[in-house]
């Protein structure tokens, strides 16, 4: 942290610290598991709450060539504003009818087509920019989401994508798709998605696509299924340091680094009797005299109100829980008669290296994932960069 960020830190109501060094090697890590396979940095939902343009930047110095985002608005921001070099690829995968497709074009995207209707936009596109598209082709293997159904339906895109690159309309620079339970090791549809992948891929190179890339790894296959990595893996979620889920590994498993610390600054600490009612509903009363801090997150910040009375903080050295309801600005801790100063930091999560909580721990506490943790963070919370 630069002594301007360290300076502004320390006044802040709340603050996301977000370890670069942390994420670089993050993306370093994932390289090495997937060393035959260029590596697509997902920095889709303003990466996963980190913030897109820093994250994508700090991918693309520790060798990502490719960048991963939900919708096209993402992408085409992340071309416009991010300062990547001319080679560095964009994908965006969302689209509904209507999307920014002359857009994508003109900025030089790689955009997702899992039916014939988005295929029919996206030469229509074409045709008004007077460029050519970069276009791969969504398959679904098995996910039951996105993508195009094996068979005719599969048959019938790939035929029509072929004319439109045979008419110089575009370019099927990738085939791709996703797992449904790549978190699941041992899951059956594993296997069955790889086998449906491989078909659907062999029918578009038979009849004349030559992709650039083929890929279907997320987080945890990057991780855990080389056989399933192809020419390149998408690493979302362990980009930032976080496990994919508690039956895959550790973060520290895997050489991975969480790169999210999330803090507060208590508003408020003061002396309480036994028996007072603590926040609204008074689902918790002091069990006897006590000190109660009051942290000024809540679930406007994105603190997930299902965390209440379970929620982790690590407040003066010591684990704290949530005492009653998170609020929408604020919750308390009982401090348990301990007596920190206003403006001590309360940790809700971070590496864990200090001992504070982890966002899994925050996770099994709300009974969510910890995706969701780190990505619901609202912009309230201002992020403070470190190591950039």
């Amino acid at each position: 942290m630069s002594e301007t960020a360290a300076r502004r830190a320390a006044v802040l109501r709340a603050r996301a610290e977000i370890d670069l060094a942390a994420l670089r090697a993050n993306v370093r890590a994932l390289r090495e598991r997937a060393p035959g396979a260029a590596l697509m940095a997902v920095v889709k939902a303003d990466a996963y709450g980190h913030g897109a343009i820093p994250c994508a930047r700090a991918a693309v110095e520790a060798g990502a060539t490719w960048l991963g985002t939900a919708t096209p608005q993402e992408a085409l921001a992340l071309r416009a504003r991010a300062g990547l070099p001319d080679d560095v690829r964009i994908m965006c995968w969302l689209w509904t009818p209507g999307g920014p497709w002359r857009e994508a074009v003109e900025a030089r995207l790689d955009v997702s087509v899992g039916a014939t209707w988005a295929l029919d936009e996206v030469t229509d596109a074409v045709r008004r920019a007077g460029l050519p598209a970069r276009v791969q082709l969504k398959a679904d293997t098995g996910l039951g989401r996105g993508g195009c159904q094996p068979g005719a339906d599969w048959e019938e895109l790939v035929g029509a994508a072929r004319r439109a690159e045979e008419e110089g309309l575009l370019r099927v620079t990738g085939l791709w798709s996703h797992f449904a339970c790549a978190d699941e090791p041992g899951h059956p549809s594993i296997a069955a998605q790889l086998t449906r992948f491989r078909e659907m891929t062999s029918h578009a190179e038979r009849r004349g696509l030559r992709p650039e890339v083929r890929h279907i790894a997320n987080s945890p296959a990057t991780l855990t299924l080389p056989d399933a990595h192809f020419d390149l893996v998408r690493p979302g979620i362990a980009m930032y340091g976080v496990s994919p889920s508690p039956e895959v590994g550790t973060p520290a498993d895997f050489g991975l680094r969480p790169a999210m610390t999330l803090a507060a600054s208590l508003a408020l600490v003061k002396q309480v009797p036994g028996g007072h009612g603590v926040s609204y509903g008074h689902h918790y009363t002091t069990p006897g005299d006590t000190t109660l801090g009051l942290v000024p997150l809540g679930y406007a910040d994105g603190i997930p109100r299902h965390a209440s009375s379970t929620g982790p903080v690590l407040v003066d050295g010591k684990w704290r829980t949530v005492a009653g309801r998170i609020a929408m600005d604020q919750f308390v801790v009982d401090l348990g008669g301990d007596r920190p100063e206003p403006g001590t930091e309360a940790v809700l999560f971070g590496p864990g290296d200090r001992g504070e909580p982890t966002a899994e721990d925050w996770a099994q506490a709300a009974g969510t994932i910890a995706y969701e943790i780190v990505t619901r963070i609202g912009t309230r919370v201002p992020r403070v960069y470190l190591n950039e």
